[in-house]
């Protein structure tokens, strides 16, 4: 593997690289329906921001920020991707750090529904999100912006979301 990274480590897709972020999406979840999904939430307009990791080979890492319907304002971080050729090197921890530590700084509320020992790690609070209501399992939740406190509030997901 000789890719090394950028020193800019991650910076917003740009337009014409749809299809290299459908064909990681794909490698990364050995499937389509992430896929899918970034297509429905980019047609609905409801992607607030796409970021990708560049490698010397193409982009080796990618993540969507799109805009929840409640509570207004906030964003869900879904999904994330890391090519499987460079998983297991910190990339992953450090695109959602980055993303993390941007919630705080604008003050904008993230949410994120996956692996809770990864995202801790990565700077999101299971234990903030805990008293978040959801249709999805809210044990895999997990809250990352500014503050310490642990907010009640009901998460409506945009509806490209729906049947996932």
């Amino acid at each position: 593997q000789g890719d090394t990274m950028p020193p800019s480590f991650q910076r917003p897709m740009n337009p014409g690289e749809e299809a290299a972020v459908e064909w990681l999406l794909q490698r990364a979840f050995k499937g389509s329906d992430e896929a899918r999904l970034v297509r429905s939430l980019r047609k609905s307009r409801q992607i607030a921001g796409e970021m990708v990791v560049p490698g010397e080979a193409g982009i080796v890492g990618y993540y969507a920020l799109s805009k929840m319907v409640e509570p207004k304002g906030w964003l869900v971080l879904a999904p994330v991707a890391i090519d499987p050729d460079w998983q297991g090197r910190g990339i992953g921890r450090r695109m959602v750090g980055m993303a993390a530590e941007w919630a705080r700084l604008s003050q904008t509320m993230i949410v994120v529904l996956g692996a809770a020992l990864f995202y801790e790690r990565a700077g999101f609070s299971a234990a903030r999100a805990a008293k978040l209501t959801s249709t999805y399992p809210v044990d895999h939740l997990l809250l990352a912006g500014p503050g310490t406190d642990v907010p009640e509030k009901t998460l409506v997901y945009p509806s490209s979301f729906d049947g996932l």
